[in-house]
């Protein structure tokens, strides 16, 4: 008997791994290669272990619960036709076990096959389920993504003769929503730029960049000074704030800050309102860090009003600003290290904005081994050099086994 169990058990495993064992292509589950190597396996190794625990254990013991789990362990993560072929691998086996120890018409074996058939029926049921969850959360997904980019287009690569980048880097792969935001105008007083990070995630905070931006671009258009733009912001978030019974209701405040490259103007005009220094990047591979004059607080605070003041910087052909909401300076390393912009850019040279921005991308998911906990929005405006060819040879910013590669 013991013989003929392990025979039948033999030919069950051979019949489960034709069965389970598909294309990985098959799988649908998320996370690492390893991970979903794991979940692949996991329903046919619940078998084959149920095949030989039945075929070595004493007459007494059962693995039925292992033939229940694969179907139900299938169901979330793989496809319907894998999840059918899960389930019929578990009912087979448990017939082709009762049948070749000649128990198969006992009730209790009886019982153990119903029992394995209504789980994998069940198992289909909640694929069904889970697919079309899947589904639902996909559509939103999309609905989220294309308003979050029709709220916060991307810029041209050109704009009133200067070159222009931007990137916002989400902290989750699949999150589109949050509240870092970036504009560019040009304007007849020169080119005006705003970055600016919201507190908090979700449609309040989509919520209050379209309301930022907004009136940026009508502001930027007609005041006359950098400081006017800010103070329009604030009477914005004002007036949105009293309409939604208080600022709670708008995420509660904004870092922001303001710059303004004038036309036929070597000058750099910066208003910041409490958000991280941006940076000005020179073509020999010097950088200032552009800290305010006089701190001030971010828009949407409501302690007072205290008028505006814009610093006056020099921003010479070839330079590069570089302005960037705290997922940037505030990513961490596995030590808990921030990371320092202006030290890894301090030396290094970039062919234009949008080099910068890969350059400095790729470089901060390193330092933090790809765990960003937050949001990041980046914008880099460059003034060409006369003369200044498309591309120069790029200084490494990110070193490569020998510290050698391009940037």
């Amino acid at each position: 008997m013991a013989e003929e169990r392990q025979r039948g058990a033999g030919r069950g495993i051979d019949a489960v791994g034709r069965a389970v064992f598909g294309s990985p292509d098959d799988t649908v589950t998320p996370g690492s290669q390893g991970s979903r190597r794991f979940v692949r396996m996991l329903p046919a190794l619940l078998i084959v272990g149920g095949l030989l625990f039945d075929s070595l254990a004493p007459p007494n013991f059962t693995a039925v619960p292992l033939f229940v789990a694969a179907p139900l362990i299938a169901a979330p993560f793989f496809s319907l036709s894998r999840t059918v072929r899960t389930g019929i691998a578990s009912v087979l086996s448990v017939i082709a076990m009762r049948l070749s120890d000649g128990t198969s018409t006992q009730v209790v074996p009886v019982i153990e096959m119903l029992t394995v058939l209504t789980t994998a029926v069940l198992a289909v049921v909640i694929n069904g389920v889970v697919r079309r969850g899947n589904e639902q959360l996909a559509s939103a997904r999309v609905i989220a993504e294309t308003a979050m980019r029709a709220v916060l287009p991307t810029p041209a690569e050109r704009i009133g003769g200067l070159q222009v980048a931007a990137r916002y880097e989400a902290a989750q792969a699949d999150e589109f929503v949050g509240g870092d935001l970036y504009a560019v105008a040009d304007t007849p007083y020169g080119v005006r730029v705003v970055v600016g990070d919201v507190r908090g995630k979700g449609l309040g905070a989509v919520e209050a960049v379209a309301v930022i931006i907004g009136s940026f671009r009508e502001a930027a258009e007609q005041e006359r000074s950098l400081e006017g733009v800010a103070q329009r912001l604030e009477r914005a978030l004002a007036r949105e704030g009293t309409r939604r019974y208080g600022l709670d209701a708008m995420e509660g405040f904004i870092t922001a800050v303001l710059a303004e490259i004038p036309p036929g103007a070597t000058s750099l005009r910066v208003v910041n309102r409490g958000h991280p220094e941006p940076i000005l990047l020179h073509a020999d591979g010097a950088l200032e860090v552009l800290a305010p004059s006089i701190p001030a607080l971010p828009l949407g605070m409501d302690l007072g009003t205290w008028p505006d003041r814009a610093d006056v910087w020099e921003m010479p052909p070839g330079a590069t600003l570089l302005a960037f909401t705290d997922g940037l300076s505030e990513a961490r390393d596995a030590n808990g290290v921030f990371y320092d912009p202006a030290a890894r850019l301090r030396g290094r040279i970039f062919p234009g904005p949008e080099e910068l921005l890969s350059a400095l991308t790729d470089d901060v998911r390193l330092h933090t081994g790809g765990r960003a906990t937050d949001d990041m929005a980046l914008l880099a405006v460059g003034r060409p050099a006369e003369g200044q060819p498309v591309r120069r040879t790029t200084v490494p910013i990110v070193g490569r086994g020998d510290g050698q590669g391009e940037g």
